[in-house]
């Protein structure tokens, strides 16, 4: 499923996603003085100290503030829209769908593993 996402901070900073790499998440805010500026985000090494054992985990300093599927958005125009298409699109126009949500093209953020996607056309349907 493709979901459109937007992440939280964690001082409650709204940001737009714009590259996805396994140590970095590169993000534009959305909310408050710094609107508009471009942030680096790294993994960083997170040790509980409330937990009865010790253990260390490597994560990002966010969680998912916003998504939704590509049927949920129908209808809608968003002002920063960005696409996760690690899976390819499952029906006849799903991707345009996806891709209209946004209301210019620099708005739009696309997420594709290799720089491709698959686009389901019934060609039957075009006949």
């Amino acid at each position: 499923m493709i979901f459109i996402a937007f992440l939280c901070w964690c001082n409650g900073t709204r940001l737009a996603v714009k590259r996805l790499m396994p140590n970095l998440i590169e993000a534009t805010i959305l909310t408050g003085k710094a609107n508009g500026e471009f942030v680096l985000i790294p993994r960083i090494l997170l040790i509980p100290i409330d937990m009865p054992f010790e253990f260390k985990r490597l994560q990002f300093p966010v969680r998912l503030s916003f998504a939704m599927s590509i049927n949920k958005a129908q209808r809608q125009t968003l002002q920063v829209c960005g696409l996760d298409l690690e899976e390819p699109c499952f029906s006849h126009g799903q991707l345009y769908v996806a891709c209209s949500r946004a209301g210019t093209p620099n708005c739009l953020f696309v997420y594709a593993p290799n720089g491709q996607t698959k686009n389901i056309v019934y060609t039957n349907v075009l006949d």
